[in-house]
């Protein structure tokens, strides 16, 4: 790869970050003690960031010019890892639910 390509490369990974980081100001955080209603929002975000995800890799296999193989590859690392934090939490949920299961009256 030239040194022109990866300076291209490195251009739009900090133009994403950049992108990601102003799209999660704008999530509107819930009023404290709502965690039904944060927990909502975390699983759409989830999915929102897996249709993501999929559209861009969709568009990618096509030929789109305007779709390059770094977003692409952000974004399902993006989905990736906000689908493992989820998992992550539904666990601590199902661990926290046994065990309170399981106290003695």
């Amino acid at each position: 790869m030239s040194d022109i390509a990866i300076q291209q490369v490195l251009a739009q990974m900090r133009q994403l970050k950049v992108e990601a980081g102003a799209g999660a100001r704008e999530v509107e955080a819930p009023a404290q003690g709502e965690f039904a209603s944060l927990l909502s929002q975390s699983i759409e975000q989830v999915s929102a960031n897996q249709q993501t995800s999929a559209r861009l890799a969709a568009a990618f296999e096509r030929g789109d010019p305007g779709v390059d193989l770094a977003s692409v590859m952000i974004a399902g690392q993006k989905s990736r890892v906000s689908f493992e934090a989820l998992v992550q939490v539904r666990n601590r949920l199902v661990e926290a639910y046994r065990e309170i299961q399981n106290m003695p009256i």
